[in-house]
């Protein structure tokens, strides 16, 4: 039987990496989170209820409390999901970013190696760390090309320069002790449970709710959008059949303008929930969502476009999105507005959907 242990897994991937693994397997979940303001316990109310979910409420910096965990359950897998995620908030305070994306995941590497020193040899052999990154590692691309697994690092937001921190004591774990590393960066995620401060889900809620849909700069800073199912059954892929001490690129290859999955979001609504039959809408007299729009500040140091090349998972994995972008922004829509009691656990006295992200001058 094999036990996998999560971390993050009461926030946005994590979560939806466990409802995947219980669906398609039979192993058993060691979930870990801190629940921060992103990581509620709303999000774990049906996967406490599986015999198969262990759920502990601890900080992956916790050198006790991770080695404890990796005693007493010996995992055979490790999926690092526990990351403070928002660039706006990383903007405003870098040191929590600091703290859990770069030292937490050297305490969940630590703690993996100091286990398999003591590990049976069949332990070690079948054992995987799988470190789940970001694209944004890898720094601003211009109009054309995309990022491949040997693209250099050049993070321009603390965000990302602790992603990438991470990333490279991963790899030397690897190279140093011999722990079966293996590390994933993923383009932009979208889809259910997934915090509303990132741009769709707060762009549904605030539209919504007939608030601005504020759009950074010109609005035409570009993504890559995968939708968060499609990435799961990719880390599930890479943990299963990936070559340890590989990292694996994996993208929708769906690129998309912010303006534009802003005006999509609203096509959507208007379709779904009209204008004229929102009563905040009709009561400022605006006809449709997309008059809502209203372009603010850039974002200090925004990267202009992303855009992943997924060529090696698709070759030596076969793995592939099963998701258009057009109908995973539909579902993830379709999930908000059916889901609005979620919403208003997770934001009520954590976020009250404010701009973050704004340089002070002290």
């Amino acid at each position: 039987m094999i036990t996998v242990v999560v971390t993050g897994a009461a926030g946005f991937i994590g979560s939806n990496f466990v409802r995947l693994i219980l669906e398609e397997t039979n192993v058993h979940v060691v979930i870990v989170d801190k629940l921060t303001y992103a990581g509620h316990p709303a999000t774990l109310v049906d996967l406490e209820n599986d015999g198969r979910v262990i759920v502990f409420k601890d900080d992956i910096t916790d050198e006790q409390a991770m080695q404890s965990i990796f005693h007493k359950y010996k995992p055979t897998w490790i999926v690092n999901c526990a990351a403070e995620s928002h660039v706006d908030r990383s903007i405003d305070n870098p040191e929590p970013f600091l703290k859990t994306n770069t030292f937490g995941t050297y305490v969940l590497l630590e703690a993996a190696r100091r286990f398999l020193v003591r590990a049976d040899e069949h332990v070690r052999r079948d054992f995987r760390f799988l470190h789940v990154s970001t694209d944004e590692v890898f720094g601003s691309l211009g109009p054309e090309g995309k990022f491949s697994e040997s693209s250099p690092y050049a993070p321009n937001s603390p965000y990302a320069a602790s992603k990438g921190a991470a990333d490279h004591f991963v790899r030397a774990y690897w190279h140093t002790y011999r722990v079966p590393t293996l590390i994933t960066n993923c383009s932009n995620n979208y889809g259910p449970y997934q915090f509303p401060e990132k741009l769709i889900p707060l762009t549904i809620l605030n539209a919504l709710d007939g608030k601005p849909l504020r759009i950074y700069g010109d609005g035409l800073q570009v993504r890559d959008w995968l939708y968060v199912k499609d990435h799961c059954q990719a880390i599930l892929q890479v943990l299963r059949n990936g070559r340890a001490g590989e990292s694996y690129n994996i993208g929708g290859e769906e690129e998309r303008t912010n303006r534009e999955v802003v005006e999509g979001i609203c096509d959507i609504l208007q379709e779904l929930m009209p204008a004229n039959q929102n009563t905040c809408l009709v009561e400022k007299n605006l006809t449709k969502y997309t008059d809502l729009r209203q372009f603010v500040e850039d974002r200090p140091g925004h990267d202009q476009r992303y855009a992943i090349d997924p060529g090696k998972i698709r070759s030596e994995l076969r793995w592939s999105p099963g998701h258009t972008f057009e109908v995973g922004l539909r579902k993830t829509v379709e999930w908000y507005l059916s889901h609005r009691e979620w919403c208003r656990q997770v934001l009520g006295g954590r976020y009250d959907r404010q701009r973050l992200g704004l340089l002070a001058h002290d």
